[in-house]
C-alpha cells in the first residue's frame, strides 16, 4: 500500500471507469469528495454502490455529464438522481451483487473502501461493512482505501492484507453514527405482536429502525436466541450482554453473531471492535437462502411501503417512483420460510404519518412487488397479526382487513370486492 493524499489517489480514475463505493457507515467520503473535485476532467464515470451514508457530492445533477449513479439499493443521498436523470437503479438481490463483479457482468475499474490501520501483520479490517466489497476488491483494477483509526476491527471476511490495497489515504475521523430514535406507541404495539411470534432458541434477522428496536425491547425474557442478519444496530447490544442472544442454538456459525454490515451509535462501534462474538461475512453468504434456512426457528422481520390484501408486498417504490430497492428481503423471507420452525414476518404501521393506508386493496400503479403473495407468511400491524400462509385469497382479504386501521377497513373491503366482481 502506497500512502498518498486523497487528491493524488483519485487521479487513477479515468473517464468511462466504473467505481464501486464501500457502503453504509463505511462510506469513504474523503475519497468521493476528492473525486468530485476532479469532475470537470472526467466524463461518464459510473459510481455504483448500495446504500451509502454521508454526502454524495458526485450525485449532484449538475455533474450529469461527469458521473452517473448506479444504485443497487437507493439511499436518501442519491434518491433524487432517478428523476434527475443522472442516476438509475439496478434491481438485484443483495446476495447476488458479488456475482455481478465476479462474473464480469459489471467489470470494476476502481473500488473506494475505508479500513482500519494495518495491524502488526499488515492486515486491515473493512470494519462495519463487508457486503459486496470483498468481491469488489478482488475484481477491481485499482483499490484505494481511506485508512481510519476510528474504523472498528471486526472478524470474518472483511480482513484484508495491506498488500491488496494500491493506495492508502490516512484520514482519521469518526465514522457515520446514527442516533436511536424513540419508539412510538404504534411501534410499541407492533413490537409486542412480533415478539409474540418469537420462540425461545430462535435465530433473528432484522434491520435498523424503531420497529426492530421495539421488537428487541420485548425479548428480554427470551432464552437462547441467535442472530443471523443482513445488518443490525444498537438494539441487540443489551440482549447480548444480558445473555438473551447467545447464538448457541444456531445452525450455521454457532456461537457467533453473523452479519454483513451494521449502522449505529459509537457505543455499537465500540462493542464490535475486536469482538470475536461478531462475525462479519460477505453478503453472498449471509443472505444465501440455503445458508439462512439451516438455522432452525429462523425469524425474518422486514418492513414494507404497502401490502395489498392478497399479500403482495411493495418495499422498493412508491407507485412507479423508486424509493429504495429489493435489498435482502426476499433472501430472508424465503430462507426463514424454509427453516424448520421458521417464520417470515412483514411488520408495518397500518397507516403512514399522513394517514394514508399501508394495507391497501391494490398496490399503487407501477408499484414493485418485492415479496410475492405466494411467499408471504405473517403480516403484522399495530392492530394484530394476519397469518396468510395456506390461506385462500378470500381468507387473506378478510384477515388483512382486520389488521388495517379501523377507520378504513370497510372502504378497503368495498374497493377490493367492487374491482374483483
Amino acid at each position: 500500500m502506497k500512502y498518498v493524499s486523497a487528491t493524488e489517489a483519485v487521479q487513477v480514475v479515468r473517464s468511462g471507469d466504473r467505481v464501486y463505493v464501500h457502503a453504509a457507515a463505511a462510506t469513504p467520503v474523503i475519497l468521493t469528495q476528492a473525486l468530485t473535485e476532479r469532475a470537470e476532467e472526467l466524463r461518464g464515470v459510473e459510481m455504483c454502490h448500495i446504500h451509502t451514508e454521508g454526502p454524495a457530492p458526485y450525485a449532484d445533477p449538475k455533474y450529469i455529464e461527469n458521473f452517473h449513479v448506479n444504485s443497487f439499493f437507493i439511499g436518501k443521498n442519491v434518491r433524487h438522481t432517478i428523476a434527475a436523470g443522472n442516476g438509475s437503479y439496478t434491481p438485484v438481490f443483495l446476495s447476488e451483487i458479488p456475482q455481478l463483479f465476479r462474473k464480469g457482468i459489471l467489470p470494476l475499474d476502481v473500488v473506494f473502501i475505508q479500513v482500519s490501520p494495518p495491524d502488526l501483520h499488515g492486515y486491515c479490517s473493512l470494519g462495519v461493512s463487508v457486503e459486496a466489497t470483498v468481491a469488489a476488491i478482488e475484481c477491481a483494477r485499482i483499490v484505494i482505501a481511506q485508512v481510519n483509526s476510528f474504523m472498528p476491527r471486526t472478524f470474518g471476511d472483511g480482513v484484508i492484507h495491506s498488500s491488496k490495497i494500491d493506495y492508502g489515504v490516512v484520514h482519521n475521523n469518526p465514522i457515520f453514527a446514527s442516533a436511536t430514535l424513540p419508539i412510538s406507541e404504534v411501534e410499541n404495539r407492533i413490537g409486542e405482536h412480533v415478539a409474540g411470534l418469537v420462540d425461545d432458541k430462535s435465530t433473528l434477522q432484522m434491520g435498523i429502525g424503531s420497529i426492530p428496536n421495539a421488537v428487541l425491547s420485548k425479548l428480554t425474557s427470551h432464552k437462547g436466541l441467535g442472530l443471523h442478519t443482513e445488518m443490525f444496530s444498537d438494539g441487540v447490544i443489551d440482549l447480548i450482554e444480558n445473555g438473551v442472544i447467545t447464538c448457541e442454538n444456531k445452525g450455521v456459525i454457532k456461537g457467533r453473531v453473523v452479519s454483513t454490515f451494521l449502522i449505529g451509535s459509537e457505543r455499537l462501534y465500540r462493542f464490535v471492535d475486536n469482538n470475536p462474538f461478531i462475525e462479519m461475512k460477505e453478503v453472498s453468504y449471509v443472505n444465501d437462502t440455503s445458508v439462512i434456512r439451516r438455522n432452525p426457528k429462523m425469524i425474518a422481520i422486514n418492513s414494507a411501503i404497502e401490502v395489498d390484501v392478497t399479500g403482495q408486498v411493495c418495499a422498493d417504490s412508491i407507485g412507479s417512483k423508486m424509493y429504495s430497492g429489493v435489498g435482502g428481503q426476499m433472501d430472508f423471507i424465503r430462507g426463514a420460510s424454509l427453516s424448520q420452525g421458521g417464520k417470515a414476518i412483514i411488520a408495518l404501521p397500518s397507516v403512514t404519518a399522513k394517514g394514508e393506508n399501508k394495507i391497501v386493496p391494490f398496490l399503487k400503479h407501477g408499484a414493485g412487488v418485492v415479496t410475492t403473495r405466494s411467499h408471504i407468511q405473517y403480516v403484522v400491524t399495530e392492530y394484530g397479526i394476519a397469518d396468510l400462509y395456506g390461506k385462500t385469497l378470500l381468507q387473506r382479504v378478510k384477515a388483512m382487513a382486520e389488521i388495517a386501521h379501523p377507520n378504513h377497513r370497510e372502504s378497503i373491503l368495498k374497493s377490493y370486492f367492487d374491482q374483483v366482481k
